[in-house]
């Protein structure tokens, strides 16, 4: 545990991963409050194309603002459970990342608009090269582990040289080198990781991404409330009304599914570390999803959407969907038994039947406190 008395500078040594009352810090707090304006930001286009009828066109550019949104803070996230000195040092290049996150999220605008990525990649190579600057400090002072983070520190700045050569790349190439350079980024882990893995503290890592977790979710209440409020004018729909609790009960449970029980247990290998990180990916970008999902209901209901009814019900029933099979892989299935395995998928299913009634959000919430009292009544509570 870094030493209270020396503020200004502490060695970056390893930090145990049983370390006792280890919690997230104020620091790590101000960051995901901060990248949380991109995640806003993004799920905000996303809504405003679906609503116009640019639904392939919105969804893609969604995914790839996201991954870059959710990558950097990851990564961030989990040198933070194996490094945090919280020195001065440290709190600087974290503000670095912070500034490339608060640029990345300015840039999201032109990036739906207009497929102008510049922003967005000069924000996100700030954010990846502070993140090498902690990985050759820690190479320099954590020896058992230098080859793992010089390993980083080079595969980064490679990955990053590649993202800054695509935007010279003609119109066509331009999906295509994104999917490769997404790959090289998931590769880098991998292979830095298998020099000598870094020691994350489970608990913590449990921690920050239901912090994050609740951030992506309380983001969706407010885009949903924001996009009733917008609706209801200076009247009082009843379907609106009934709409925004119907949107209550759904987020409600989708906090319900992912806290039911600790998952601080599920993560104590390397292997499972990846799949609990990666698998993250689909959860935190479909909570945001929902909120924009929710907003196109209320388009739709206001006759502000170019969307039919089932597609409109679409916008909210698939990232649901998407939402409860994430969480039923990393959190439910390990610890089911029995019949009550299937709970989530059958529910999944019927999720993505709802828009083919006349009130698919209603229906969806109803799937969903259905499904929260069969997870609630099969099993307890693992303390």
């Amino acid at each position: 545990m870094p030493s209270p008395n020396s503020r200004l500078y502490r060695p970056m040594t390893s930090r145990h991963p049983h370390e006792p009352h280890r919690v997230a810090t104020p620091l790590e707090l101000f960051f995901d409050l901060c990248f949380v304006v991109a995640v806003a930001q993004a799920a905000a286009h996303l809504h405003h194309d679906v609503t116009e009828g640019h639904v392939g066109h919105g969804l893609l550019s969604y995914l790839t603002v996201f991954f870059a949104i959710w990558w950097a803070w990851m990564n961030f996230t989990w040198f933070a459970s194996a490094y945090d000195t919280d020195d001065v040092p440290y709190r600087l290049t974290t503000l670095i990342q912070i500034a490339g996150a608060l640029t990345l999220a300015a840039g999201v605008p032109s990036a739906f608009d207009t497929g102008d990525f510049l922003l967005i990649t000069i924000g996100y190579v700030v954010m990846r090269m502070a993140m090498v600057g902690q990985w050759l400090r820690a190479a320099r002072q954590d020896p058992p582990r230098r080859t793992t983070a010089l390993r980083f520190a080079v595969g980064i700045t490679l990955v990053q040289v590649g993202w800054v050569a695509r935007l010279a790349l003609p119109d066509d190439l331009l999906l295509p080198s994104f999917f490769v350079l997404v790959l090289c980024e998931l590769l880098v882990p991998l292979w830095a990781e298998r020099a000598a893995p870094t020691q994350w503290h489970p608990h913590h890592i449990a921690e920050r991404f239901g912090l994050f977790t609740l951030i992506v979710l309380g983001e969706s209440v407010l885009a949903a409330t924001l996009a009733i409020e917008s609706g209801l004018g200076t009247g009082h729909d009843p379907r609106l009304v009934g709409l925004a609790l119907a949107g209550l009960v759904i987020v409600f449970a989708m906090w319900w599914l992912y806290f039911d029980r600790p998952a601080h247990d599920l993560i104590t290998s390397t292997r499972a570390g990846f799949r609990w990180g990666y698998g993250h990916y689909l959860i935190l970008a479909a909570a945001a999803a929902v909120g924009a999902g929710l907003a196109v209901s209320v388009d739709y209901d206001t006759h502000a959407s170019h969307l039919s009814g089932p597609a409109a019900g679409y916008a909210t029933a698939v990232p649901v969907a998407v939402y409860l099979l994430s969480v039923w892989m990393l959190h439910l299935r390990p610890r089911q038994r029995g019949p009550v395995v299937a709970a989530t998928p059958v529910a999944a299913v019927l999720v993505l039947l709802a828009p083919l009634t006349g009130a698919p959000v209603h229906v969806i919430a109803a799937i969903l406190a259905v499904l929260v009292a069969v997870v609630v009544a099969t099993g307890p509570r693992t303390e």
